[in-house]
């Protein structure tokens, strides 16, 4: 049997096959890593990414350039202060306010007044200042008797003492005259007596009387009395009074209270465009009546007063009139009034309060200055240097301006912008 033969070498045709198999496999590795490298991004280590440095530099220099020629064109302005030189004028005027006139009249130098009167009532309590040792009296009634025999009457003079049965004398306030007896009974009269002294002990009971005087005389026990009530009003102390400096500056006080309450009452009248001078105000005291004497024992009294205030007041607007017609009468040409300035005073030459009339003095000072127009002015100005702009002003103006300021901004400025509305000019009188 013949044996097989064993080869360590493929034959060619399994090479081929196997040389082929390897190389599919090789070559689908190849495609399977270039793939896969495909999508791998690719870093390079090598080079680095350069900043556009030289490009913002250029752009921003040129911004920047733009943004100064912006500035410099729109931001240069010149502010001008101008100080024109003041003249005072001094003026006087005489018119007549009269409650009768119904317009102002520039010719005859009349104004309408306005007149009034406002009446006051009131009163008030006063304390008493004065002091007095007030030693009160005890007083009282005595009937007299007569029972003298042969029947005749008998007069006694105010002043006539009378003797209490507890030893106090009383003396008549008049003089009386005691009846006789009629057909057997005593004849008798009531008559008003005063405690000789002040005190407390003088208010006596009901008493019986006799008269000292006529002791050791027929008519001693003929003629008697007796009180059948008890003698009061006795008493010491000190107490307040009312004196002629207590009346006298009450009055002053209420009186004066009252008419500043009706000078107050005036503004209720007169709107806040009336004057009302001092010398057109006329006060009146109509009564004053006090519930005191002089030398009244009280510790206050009551005052009451009546009092009348009568006025005329007069439109300022109205006096004002007729001192600015002289005002612009008197004026040159191109002058102006600085209207702040002007200063009127008024007062009376003479006042018929009473008959609403009243003749005023109006004292008038004001200032005037050249007139600036700067309409004008300012078109003579742009590219002008500060000497140059105060040298236009010079010639324009001469001695009427007292002061002149040129001030440029930004600081970098010295002319005049061309932009007549960045140009400035301002009057100053402070």
């Amino acid at each position: 049997m013949a044996k097989k033969k064993v080869y360590d070498i493929l034959p060619p045709n399994v090479a081929n096959k196997l040389e082929n198999t390897i190389k599919s496999i090789d070559e689908g590795e190849k495609k399977k890593k270039e793939k896969i490298n495909y999508k791998k991004p690719v870093v390079s280590v090598d080079k680095k990414r350069r900043f556009p440095l030289w490009e913002i530099f250029v752009g921003g220099f040129v911004i920047i350039i733009l943004i100064c020629v912006y500035f410099y064109n729109t931001l240069p302005e010149v502010n001008i202060q101008i100080w024109p030189k003041l003249e005072t004028l001094t003026l006087q005027e005489s018119i007549t306010a009269d409650k009768l006139v119904g317009e102002v009249d520039l010719q005859k130098k009349v104004i309408p007044a306005k007149y009034i009167e406002i009446q006051k009532d009131g009163s008030q309590e006063f304390p008493a200042t004065g002091s007095a040792s007030n030693d009160g009296k005890a007083l009282g009634v005595i009937r007299v008797y007569n029972k003298v025999n042969p029947s005749t009457p008998l007069v006694l003079k105010t002043g006539t003492h009378f003797l209490s049965d507890s030893g106090k004398y009383f003396v008549t306030l008049e003089k009386i005259t005691i009846p006789g007896m009629q057909k057997g009974a005593a004849g008798f009269i009531d008559v008003k007596v005063q405690a000789e002294e002040s005190g407390t002990e003088y208010n006596i009971k009901p008493s019986k009387f006799s008269v000292p005087k006529l002791s050791g005389t027929l008519y001693y026990y003929g003629i008697f009395g007796e009180s059948n009530s008890d003698m009061k009003g006795g008493y010491t102390g000190n107490v307040k009074k009312v004196t002629k400096s207590d009346i006298s500056n009450a009055k002053d006080v209420l009186t004066k209270s009252l008419l500043s309450q009706a000078r107050s009452s005036l503004g209720d009248n007169f709107s806040f465009e009336y004057i009302i001078l001092d010398e057109a105000i006329l006060d009146n005291i109509i009564s004053f009546n006090s519930s005191a004497k002089e030398g009244t024992v009280a510790d206050n009294f009551t005052e009451s007063a009546t009092v009348k205030v009568l006025a005329i007041g007069f439109k300022k607007q109205d006096a004002d009139k007729f001192v600015n017609d002289d005002i612009f009468s008197q004026l040159q040409n191109n002058r102006k009034i600085l209207e702040k300035s002007v200063d009127n005073k008024y007062s009376a030459n003479s006042a018929d309060i009473k008959g609403g009339k009243l003749v005023l003095s109006i004292n008038s000072t004001s200032k005037n200055y050249q007139s600036v127009d700067l309409n004008s002015i300012i078109d003579l100005l742009p590219k002008k240097s500060a000497d140059k702009i105060g040298a236009i002003f010079e010639e324009k103006f001469g001695s009427n301006i007292s002061e002149l300021k040129v001030n440029f901004w930004p600081f970098w400025v010295k002319t005049a912008p061309n932009n007549k509305n960045r140009i400035k000019v301002d009057l100053n009188f402070e």
